[in-house]
């Protein structure tokens, strides 16, 4: 990838979001950039992979640190665990080594469809939009980090169903609206008059 196109956009700040599918890193002698490839965009943050990662996080309610915990807690993952970025939207990434390396990459779990193993111990990944990128990392780390990945995934998921599942038989018990939900709906209709 060519890194000093004319047509990638320039910024000073990076927020993920769901059609981000990769943040490398750029080394510089005197600095690291970001190169985000995203489903219908590119751009180079003037920042680092690692603070656009805890930027968003902080942005959607946590820190890189808080969802380090949170993912320890979930699955037991300490080294170069993976991280929900926003549960609510299923914004999951991992990094391709640990986080305090400058070479440290993050990807998009959600935006992958295939990786294959490549020569000098390097992983081809396919994106969902036709894109493909090689990373420096061999392949069964990177299998390894993705399926950690999905396991947050689903943990994640299933304890958010459950919530709702739980919500739902509040406002809905025996197959019936309750006097909650009923009072709910009369007052959002005494709103909108």
């Amino acid at each position: 990838m060519n890194f000093n196109r004319a047509d990638i956009q320039h910024v000073d700040r990076f927020i993920i979001n769901g059609e981000t599918m990769a943040l490398l890193p750029m080394l510089q002698p005197e600095n690291i950039y970001t190169h985000m490839i995203g489903l219908k965009e590119e751009k180079i943050v003037s920042k680092r992979p690692s603070y656009v990662i805890d930027h968003s996080c902080r942005y959607y309610g946590s820190s890189f640190q808080g969802r380090r915990v949170g993912t320890k807690e979930l699955i037991g993952i300490t080294h170069k665990p993976p991280i929900v970025i926003d549960p609510s939207n299923s914004i999951y990434f991992f990094p391709t080594t640990s986080p305090t390396k400058p070479q440290c990459a993050w990807l998009s779990h959600s935006h992958i469809t295939n990786f294959q193993k490549v020569e000098n111990n390097r992983t081809s990944i396919q994106f969902m939009n036709g894109t493909s990128i090689t990373v420096d990392v061999s392949f069964n780390s990177f299998s390894n980090q993705f399926y950690r990945t999905a396991q947050l995934r689903t943990v994640v998921t299933s304890r958010i169903e459950e919530e709702q599942r739980k919500l739902n038989l509040m406002l809905f018990h025996d197959g019936q609206k309750s006097m909650l939900y009923e009072q709910i709906i009369r007052e959002f209709r005494k709103g909108i008059k």
